[in-house]
């Protein structure tokens, strides 16, 4: 009997440490976990190979057409793989190609059109995104449209629902961009309805 005891209490001190690990482990963890949740639960990824520029361009003209006030679009990628020209294609949609200008230094320029504004981000400059909210920069998020060029920068600034658009240059063909767009949280597929 006493041999039974000391093995079933042997076992349930090694169930209760690893339940203690486990929840210490969850504890130190859960916002991490909760990042996750936030970034891949609810996203939808797609694919577009642009050949050109002009590819490029005229794709974000139809991303534009589809978009309204408080949609926030992400762009991320490396120097020269084609996010100025998607925002170029962008604005044109609105007609405002001959007043764009790059905000690297404002890190953001704002673009009237007849239904809402468009606010332009660069934040490139920014450390991380506490100095995103010293600039106020989430009251733009439900005031506009919103593009923000190398917005891994702010990551957790943003609200639940966006798309992200990662570019990326094609290793056999200098022309070519691969843009993946992921649309986060409970964006409809539907947006992107005729792209694909």
């Amino acid at each position: 009997f006493i041999t039974n005891s000391l093995q079933l209490y042997y076992k349930l001190s090694i169930l209760s440490r690893l339940l203690i690990e486990f929840f210490y482990f969850l504890y130190y963890n859960i916002n991490s976990f909760l990042d996750l949740r936030k970034d891949f639960l609810f996203m939808n990824d797609f694919q577009f190979i642009s050949n050109s520029e002009a590819d490029t361009m005229n794709f974000a003209k139809q991303i534009a057409a589809k978009l309204k006030r408080g949609d926030i679009v992400v762009l991320t990628g490396e120097l020269g793989s084609g996010k100025t020209k998607f925002v170029e294609g962008f604005l044109s949609f609105f007609g405002l190609e001959n007043e764009i200008s790059s905000p690297t230094f404002t890190i953001v320029n704002e673009y009237d059109t007849n239904d809402f504004p468009i606010y332009h981000f660069d934040v490139y400059r920014l450390e991380d995104s506490s100095e995103f909210y010293e600039i106020g920069g989430e009251e733009y998020f439900e005031n506009g449209l919103c593009l923000i060029e190398w917005g891994e920068i702010i990551k957790d600034a943003f609200p639940n629902k966006y798309i992200h658009i990662t570019f990326r240059k094609d290793n056999k063909n200098e022309n070519v961009r691969i843009l993946t767009i992921s649309l986060v949280g409970n964006f409809s597929n539907k947006i992107l309805g005729g792209l694909f």
